[in-house]
C-alpha cells in the first residue's frame, strides 16, 4: 500500500530519494540508472549541458512525467514506481518553472494563493503575506504578472512554490531569463530564502558558476548519466573525468605520455601516479593554474603575450610558446597557444615575454582513450 507523501511523517533519512531511474523518449535514452538523494535543508544542483537529462529528472520527481524504471520517494515513501504515480498535487513538492508559469489573469496574491486552497480566510491571507515578505514582494500583492519585471516574477513564482510549505522544492533554470547583473542579486536573495525554508531543494542549471554559488552539493550530468557528485570545491578541484574538468570553464590541453609516473608539459612535469607507463594521456590545465612572472623569467617557461583582455574581476592573457625567432606565432610550426587567467587588472603589452609557472594542483591527467 502506497502512502501519500503529504501525510507521511518526516524522518532522519533523505527528503528526496531517486533510485535506479532510467527514461527514454522513443529510442533515445535520456536517463540511465540515476541514483540521487537530497537531505532536508540541502540544496543540490543538477548541472550539465543542454539535453543531458536534468529537466527530465526534475519532471519525473514532480509527477509531470510517468516513471518508466526505478523509484522516487519522499521521506521514505514511494511517490513513483513503474505503474504507480502519486498525483503531482499530492506529492508535497513545490515547482518553480523556467518561465515561472504565473497565471496572467490572477494578481500576485491570487497566484500565491493557488497552491494553498485548503486554507481559508485569515489563515490563507497570513500565509500569503508571510511568503511575499520572505521574497521581498509584500508591496506587490495586487499587481498582475505583466506589471512585474522578470526578477519580480521569479520572486512571485518562488513564493507560490513555498506557500504550501513543501518538503521538496524543484527549480528548473530559475534565473535563466534574467540579465547578468540582476541574476547575481536574485540568486543571492533566493539562496537565503531557500535556506530559511528548510526544504530539500533540487535545482537544475546549465551554468557551472551559478551551480557552484547555489549548491551544497553538485551533481554533474552528461548524456543521461551522473559523471560526478560532491561538494562544489571537491568537484572543481578533483574532477573525475575530462568532461567534468572542462565543464567548469575553458582549459588548456596538452597530449603526452606517462614516463616514470609523470607527464611532461611545456611548464614542467605533472604527477600521474595512477597511470601505467607509456599511457597516452590528456593533461587539462585550468587558466588560473598558469602563474605569470614579469621578472626572473629564466626560472620559468618563457611565453610571448599575444593579447591581454580585462574581464572585470580578472584578466585573460593569450600566450604563445615555442615560436621561432623572426616568425609570426600563428605561422610557426612549433608554436603552442595557452590562456592564463589572472585576478584583477593585469594587461601586459603585446609581444612582451613572460615567465610561466604551473600550479600542478590545477592540472588534471586523464587517459586519451576514455575506455581505459
Amino acid at each position: 500500500m502506497k502512502i501519500s507523501a503529504s501525510t507521511a511523517p518526516g524522518g532522519s533519512g533523505p527528503a528526496l530519494a531517486v533510485a535506479g531511474v532510467s527514461h527514454r523518449f522513443g529510442e533515445r535514452r535520456v536517463l540511465e540508472r540515476i541514483d540521487l538523494k537530497v537531505d532536508p535543508g540541502e540544496l543540490v544542483c543538477l548541472v550539465g549541458p543542454s539535453g543531458c537529462g536534468k529537466t527530465t529528472l526534475l519532471r519525473l520527481a514532480a509527477g509531470l512525467e510517468d516513471l518508466q524504471a526505478g523509484s522516487i520517494a519522499i521521506d521514505g515513501c514511494a511517490i513513483a514506481e513503474p505503474g504507480y504515480s502519486l498525483p503531482a498535487e499530492n506529492r508535497g513538492v513545490g515547482f518553480v518553472f523556467q518561465d515561472y508559469a504565473l497565471f496572467p489573469h490572477l494578481d500576485v496574491a491570487g497566484n500565491v494563493a493557488f497552491g494553498i486552497e485548503r486554507l481559508r480566510g485569515a489563515a490563507r491571507d497570513e500565509r500569503i503575506a508571510t511568503v511575499l515578505r520572505q521574497v521581498g514582494m509584500q508591496d506587490y500583492s495586487a499587481a498582475y504578472p505583466h506589471q512585474l519585471s522578470g526578477g519580480q516574477q521569479q520572486r512571485v513564482a518562488l513564493a507560490r512554490a513555498l506557500a504550501p510549505r513543501p518538503r521538496v522544492l524543484l527549480l528548473d533554470e530559475p534565473f535563466s531569463g534574467l540579465d547578468a547583473r540582476l541574476r547575481e542579486q536574485i540568486r543571492d536573495d533566493t539562496l537565503h530564502v531557500l535556506k530559511d525554508s528548510g526544504a530539500a531543494t533540487l535545482m537544475v542549471t546549465h551554468d557551472p558558476e551559478e551551480a557552484m554559488f547555489m549548491a551544497d552539493r553538485l551533481v554533474v550530468m552528461n548524456a543521461g548519466r551522473i559523471e560526478q557528485a560532491g561538494r562544489p570545491a571537491e568537484v572543481y578541484s578533483a574532477p573525475a573525468s575530462a568532461f567534468v574538468a572542462a565543464f567548469f570553464g575553458q582549459v588548456n590541453e596538452v597530449v603526452s605520455e606517462v614516463r616514470d609516473r609523470r607527464v611532461t608539459t611545456p611548464f614542467g612535469a605533472v604527477p600521474a601516479e595512477a597511470m601505467g607507463e607509456g599511457t597516452r594521456v590528456r593533461v587539462l590545465i585550468r587558466p588560473e593554474a598558469l602563474k605569470l612572472r614579469l621578472t626572473e623569467i629564466e626560472r620559468a617557461c618563457p611565453a610571448k603575450v599575444l593579447a591581454a583582455r580585462l574581464l572585470g574581476r580578472s584578466s585573460w592573457i593569450h600566450l604563445c610558446l615555442g615560436a621561432q625567432p623572426g616568425t609570426a606565432p600563428e605561422t610557426s610550426p612549433a608554436h603552442l597557444h595557452f590562456h592564463a587567467r589572472v585576478p584583477g587588472r593585469f594587461l601586459p603589452q603585446e609581444g612582451l615575454v613572460l615567465g610561466v609557472e604551473l600550479d600542478t594542483s590545477q592540472a588534471f591527467v586523464f587517459p586519451a582513450d576514455p575506455s581505459i
